[in-house]
């Protein structure tokens, strides 16, 4: 029963001080917005040029093609660009919510997962892509595999401009991601301090 006691009064504490927290998170929700919004720019860029990298040239009357749908890396990024693209959109909408409502340690932590779910998507799509996309620039010379960029320039120079793109978005939300486990640490810090002296109250 006193654990009970104990566990029921350490939640309410936890609540009490992240609403009566003296600071209002003003700065914090204006980096949240900044960046989401810079997220869906830089994913729109790069799922624009994506697209739009197709090329075709002619050898000697033959037609040769280069499209980024023919890599599975490539579409892999591409549809990772939408994924983040459509989370950035949602989770704007979320903390433009959540700054006009009380400091919610439960909310701020689900904030922090989803960036970070997001930093590792991006990761994964850009490390494939990049691979496949130094395969395409240098070739492998001792499999025989040949350098296609020089003779698509066109394509190869918008592959690499949407990978620049994608690989802003993983900084956005890498910086999202430490900004949220900033903020969970100034909340559990008041939390601690305020649960010590209700404590000492207490005993007294």
């Amino acid at each position: 029963m006193a654990t009970k006691n104990s566990f029921e009064f350490r939640v309410k504490s936890f609540t009490a001080a992240a609403m009566s927290s003296p600071r209002q998170g003003g700065g914090f929700f204006k980096l949240q917005i900044m960046l989401r919004v810079l997220a869906i720019v830089f994913t729109l860029a790069a799922m624009v040029t994506m697209l739009t990298s197709d090329e075709t040239v002619n050898f000697f009357g033959i037609s040769l093609q280069a499209r980024y749908s023919y890599s599975s890396a490539f579409k892999f990024i591409l549809v990772a660009d939408a994924i983040a693209c459509t989370c950035s959109l949602l989770s704007l909408i979320f903390a433009f919510l959540l700054s006009r409502s009380e400091p919610n340690p439960s909310s701020y932590f689900a904030v922090f997962l989803h960036d970070l779910v997001l930093v590792l998507l991006m990761m994964a799509g850009c490390a494939a892509a990049s691979a496949v996309g130094m395969v395409g620039l240098d070739g492998i010379a001792q499999v025989g595999w040949s350098p296609i960029c020089g003779n698509v320039g066109k394509f190869c120079h918008k592959l690499t401009l949407s990978l620049a793109f994608s690989f802003m978005v993983i900084l956005c939300y890498l910086a999202l991601a430490v900004s949220s486990a900033h903020e969970l640490k100034y909340l559990a810090g008041g939390t601690n301090n305020q649960v010590a002296e209700e404590g000492v109250t207490e005993e007294k």
